[in-house]
């Protein structure tokens, strides 16, 4: 299989490494050459800077979209016209804008597109997706997300204010670039059916973008959601918790470990007003020995090499992804208009 990889930055770079790891050496890289990140690695292999010209010449089999989030469809769409399969990072654009285009040419050439939400691959949330699934703690009632980080931190070697997340034309701002927890929250609990949100450029950080976003879901099975995403807390936190009738499910990125704590008979006999003392216990599904957090990106690169070769059909679908990219529209549409919106 030959595989073209549009942006060579940080995350393009991984998926770089991570084709390469897996034996794929067929590789072409369509650059704008303004990465920050040394080339030493890239050596000997093809590079192009026109598009529509390393598809005629090179007839790639699948194309990686890495580069910024405004240029997305700009890549994706002409890929998809090509019949490529598609690994389209995360957030598949700046806006709903042209996502129709996108939609028409992958339903004319049958091409697939794997959206990349790396968190479906972490160990911890596939282990409380599944606990959820199987209700294990029975209904969900309610769930919640904390994910803040420090913008700054994110790419040492360079200038942040110069990075994709924190300019607005480059398709930044908090809900868009931390749009993970939008896209594995839906995953775990249920389609979103109505959604209000409060953004703001609040903290001291040099952007154009909010920085800071609370959120709040009502989803079609009757749960209630909330989130919190920031680009300026340190330490950074990233954790869920999912309540449910008969029990909880937390996971937390610092471990990686999903837990569940399920409610004892004689605790859930209360609800039948027996009045007996609550109860229960902690299970702890703690990660492998020596995993780390490349582990997932590798993951998610197996999973698509399969879905070039047919072997296998994406597991996070560009329906998924247009599903995220309406609710981050919702959440801004809310903000400006100060009111509920109903997807």
């Amino acid at each position: 299989m030959k595989y073209l990889i549009a942006g060579l930055g940080s995350i393009g770079r991984r998926h770089f490494r991570n084709l390469v790891s897996l034996g794929e050496k067929d590789i072409v890289l369509l650059r704008s050459h303004r990465a920050t990140l040394p080339d030493d690695e890239l050596a000997g292999y093809p590079v192009e800077t026109d598009l529509r010209e390393a598809l005629k010449k090179h007839k790639p089999n699948a194309v990686i979209v890495a580069n910024p989030t405004s240029l997305h469809l700009q890549t994706a769409v002409p890929a998809a016209e090509a019949g490529c399969a598609i690994l389209l990072e995360k957030p598949i654009s700046n806006s709903t804008e042209g996502l129709s285009q996108l939609e028409s040419a992958v339903q004319k050439s049958g091409s697939k597109i794997l959206v990349a939400f790396q968190f479906r691959f972490h160990p911890g949330l596939m282990k409380a997706k599944e606990l959820i699934s199987n209700g294990e703690i029975g209904r969900v009632i309610s769930a919640h997300v904390h994910f803040g980080e420090y913008l700054p931190a994110w790419h040492p070697w360079e200038d942040y204010r110069k990075g994709y997340a924190s300019r607005s034309d480059l398709g930044g701002g908090v809900a868009l670039t931390q749009c993970h927890s939008l896209d594995y929250l839906p995953w775990l609990v249920g389609r979103v059916k109505s959604v209000w949100g409060f953004t703001a450029q609040i903290s001291d950080l040099e952007v154009d973008v909010e920085d800071t976003a609370k959120i709040g879901l009502r989803f079609e099975g009757g749960a209630l959601g909330s989130l919190h995403l920031d680009f300026a807390q340190q330490p950074p936190e990233h954790y869920f918790t999912v309540i449910g009738t008969k029990g909880t499910v937390k996971w937390n990125l610092a471990d990686g470990a999903a837990r569940i704590y399920r409610a004892s008979a004689e605790s859930l006999a209360i609800s039948t007003g027996m009045g007996i003392k609550a109860g229960g216990e902690w299970q702890e599904y703690p990660l492998d020995d020596g995993w780390e957090r490349n582990v997932m990106f590798l993951e998610q690169m197996k999973h698509f090499v399969a879905v070039v070769s047919g072997e296998a059909e994406p597991t996070c679908t560009l329906e998924d992804g247009v599903r995220v990219q309406k609710l981050v529209e919702a959440i801004h549409e809310s903000q400006n208009k100060g009111r509920l919106i109903t997807l």
